[in-house]
């Protein structure tokens, strides 16, 4: 089994393009580009978008056109969708906006598939409107769809992704639970766990994955993602109190009053409730807070606890130029324990 004592698996991105209380999507979106050429200066590995709908926080429910316009400019990092929720789509329609993608940033493009709708019910429901069928029911059928669409077409093929042919765009499984970790082992795909939001099935979930899991074309043996929260400031004081900003969107999202990303606030935890305390400790069980010390020490953990091949960072914090320095403080904590095993 691998140890951790010292070395770190690999660091990427997970950004939401969050909208700011005050602010707008346009500014968001900008933000996210900025992030993204911040992140590939300071050596991260890939950067993902995730698709919400009817989320007044979250600017990146267009995900493809905002990876287009964030990846402008950029040219090492990996970029793609932690993830598409496919059944709000038709297979074809998704394999054209990822080979487009693939087709301007050539070898650098993943795509990362969740079974969930990403939002609420009754948008869902608009969403899927003009779909005959589908839906979550089919969702490994139109994966596997998909990933067809990617090879390149036959002579005689009636109908291909153009862009997307041929582009062969890496796909990977998200989960959130156990039916992603199987499904992910059943196709011999890469599986990227949801633990910054949803951490109660994570070691299950790796558990089924590794142990199921069959070599594919794609992949000989297992590559698993998990996800975590990092703020990290110069103080475990200033961290604690930029995280409250992602506390409250916590609560405003699980209170049916979802909305802008709120301002830190201060002593915003007594305020509340225990039973909504109890909550945030529950779903941000994976939320790594403070100073590059203190992260150090978490991510040090999380990553003997998974044995992840890759660590996914997840930071929502509302001044831009903090959440840059918490990405650059938490590289380097990563690099420390990567030069301590050397």
């Amino acid at each position: 089994m691998r140890s951790y004592i010292g070395a770190m698996p690999v660091l990427s991105v997970l950004d939401l393009s969050p909208i700011v209380a005050g602010s707008d999507a346009g500014a968001a979106l900008r933000n996210s580009r900025d992030l993204l050429r911040h992140a590939e200066a300071l050596g991260y590995h890939r950067y993902w978008m995730a698709e919400h709908h009817n989320m007044p926080g979250i600017a990146s429910s267009a995900t493809a056109v905002a990876l287009a316009y964030a990846a402008e400019g950029s040219t090492r990092i990996r970029i793609g969708a932690g993830g598409i929720m496919l059944p709000n789509h038709a297979p074809l329609v998704i394999a054209e906006q990822f080979g487009t993608l693939a087709s301007l940033f050539p070898g650098r493009v993943d795509l990362g598939l969740g079974r969930a709708p990403g939002t609420d019910q009754m948008t869902a429901r608009a969403l899927r409107r003009t779909l005959a069928g589908g839906g979550a029911d089919t969702f490994p059928q139109d994966v596997l769809e998909l990933m067809a669409y990617f090879e390149p077409a036959e002579p005689d093929q009636g109908i291909r992704a153009v862009p997307g042919a041929g582009t062969r765009v890496p796909v990977l499984i998200l989960g959130s639970s156990l039916y992603g970790a199987q499904l992910a082992a059943a196709l011999g795909l890469p599986f990227a766990f949801a633990s910054h939001f949803a951490p109660g099935d994570l070691d299950e979930a790796l558990l089924i994955y590794r142990r199921t899991f069959r070599p594919s074309a794609t992949l000989e043996r297992p590559y698993a993602i998990v996800a975590c929260n990092v703020h990290c400031a110069d103080t475990d004081e200033e961290a604690r109190f930029l995280f409250t900003s992602q506390q409250q969107s916590f609560v405003n999202l699980r209170s049916g009053q979802p909305g802008p990303l709120p301002p830190p606030r201060e002593g915003f935890l007594e305020t509340l409730d225990p039973a909504w305390r109890a909550m945030l400790l529950r779903t941000l069980t994976f939320a790594f807070v403070g100073s590059p010390a203190t992260v150090r020490e978490g991510l040090r953990g999380f990553a003997e606890r998974t044995q992840a091949d890759e660590i996914i960072v997840a930071g929502a914090i509302f001044d831009h130029e903090a959440r840059k320095r918490s990405y650059t403080l938490a590289a380097e904590a990563a690099a420390g324990l990567t030069r301590a095993a050397a």
